[in-house]
């Protein structure tokens, strides 16, 4: 335009192009793929084939040292083709970057099982569609919850480990006859573990509706024989308090409210200027069905199992659970969920030429 001047050294060097749909599916592609995509590339592959969308920002925290690795890297990804991506309009300032599965990235994921693409249950015009999806910022969301308690367990020290993250889909699976959660997940320390169920509140919802879900949790619980916390997450401790309300009335009515133990914390407890703020820090306070409201400690994510000493450990799970690594078998439709930390940088050549 008139009122900017190009500068001549802004000319000299060309991107790359990026490969065509076309050629992105060929043999060729796939061969030069094999020589390039390293182990945590295809943990990444999985992990947005599982969970829909990644930010630019979630992907460093579950998978980079730093935002300058994580973008050099997954801008090769997306020159690849092994992912796409979109950038939602904001009203001020501008969205980070939205990752989702490509075309290259769901034929080398389909083809490590086994698999072919259709198999997988993946095409890539849904898989770009979640750009247009109501349910975008609520999925986002979501992903930030765990994808923070990932930076955390990478982060190391005694707070413990996330290990295992389900998808809703891979929930509703499993669970949707009775309830469909926003996640499942499980935290590890050296001494014990604690497994969820999430609840993951924007505000756009009633906290009527909210309250109501308790009773498919209390349905799932009496099915399965086995008492798993509900955790609802909220923006605002504004918000939490009305929540707790809505959570306690419908509690107490439940035919054994221990056979579902909740809890509640918000998103303005955490300290935004820390180094890893997550959910893994001292904000869930436990519902108690008598007095919703009344002051007490907040315990942190690995202590919340002290909030109900009659709670059970978690079992192991089997194959059919959804367990991931190579006791897992893929199915068509049904891939082993992705283990939520991501394996230790390959220290090649390539890879440290590309990352």
């Amino acid at each position: 335009m008139i009122t900017t001047t190009t500068r001549q050294h802004t000319l000299r060097d060309h991107l790359p192009g990026r490969h065509t749909a076309r050629a992105a599916s060929s043999v060729e592609h796939q061969a030069m793929l094999a020589s390039r995509l390293t182990a945590r590339d295809k943990w990444l592959l999985a992990l947005l084939h599982e969970h829909r969308v990644l930010t630019s920002l979630q992907i460093q925290d579950a998978a980079f040292p730093s935002g300058r690795s994580a973008r050099q890297r997954v801008r090769n990804l997306y020159l690849w083709r092994a992912v796409s991506r979109f950038q939602p309009f904001q009203q001020l300032g501008s969205a980070p970057m939205h990752y989702v599965l490509g075309p290259a990235g769901a034929a080398v994921l389909a083809a490590e099982h086994g698999l072919e693409v259709k198999e997988i249950g993946y095409r890539h015009d849904r898989a770009m569609g979640i750009a247009h999806n109501q349910r975008l910022a609520h999925t986002v969301g979501v992903n930030d919850f765990f994808t923070s308690l990932i930076a955390r367990t990478r982060k190391g020290g005694p707070a413990g480990a996330l290990v295992a993250w389900w998808s809703e889909s891979r929930c509703s699976r499993h669970f949707g006859d009775l309830v469909i959660p926003d996640g499942y997940g499980s935290w590890r320390t050296r001494h014990r573990e604690v497994e969820w169920f999430l609840e993951f509140d924007t505000g756009s919802e009633s906290l009527i509706k909210v309250g109501r879900k308790l009773a498919g949790y209390a349905r799932l619980a009496e099915s399965t024989g086995i008492a798993t916390p509900v955790l609802v997450w909220l923006p605002t401790t504004r918000r939490e308090a009305g929540a707790r309300t809505a959570l306690a009335r419908v509690h107490a009515g439940l035919d054994d409210p221990r056979a579902v133990p909740v809890a509640t914390a918000a998103a303005d407890l955490l300290d935004p200027a820390a180094p890893h703020p997550s959910p893994a820090e001292a904000v869930w306070l436990p519902l108690t069905s008598a007095r919703a409201n009344r002051a007490g400690p907040r315990y942190n994510l690995a202590d919340l199992a002290d909030a109900w000493p009659g709670l059970a450990p978690p079992a192991d799970p089997g194959p059919d659970d959804g367990e991931s690594g190579d006791a897992a078998a893929a199915s068509p439709y049904r891939l082993p969920p992705p283990s939520p930390i991501p394996p230790r940088a390959t220290p090649n050549r390539i890879a440290r030429g590309e990352q």
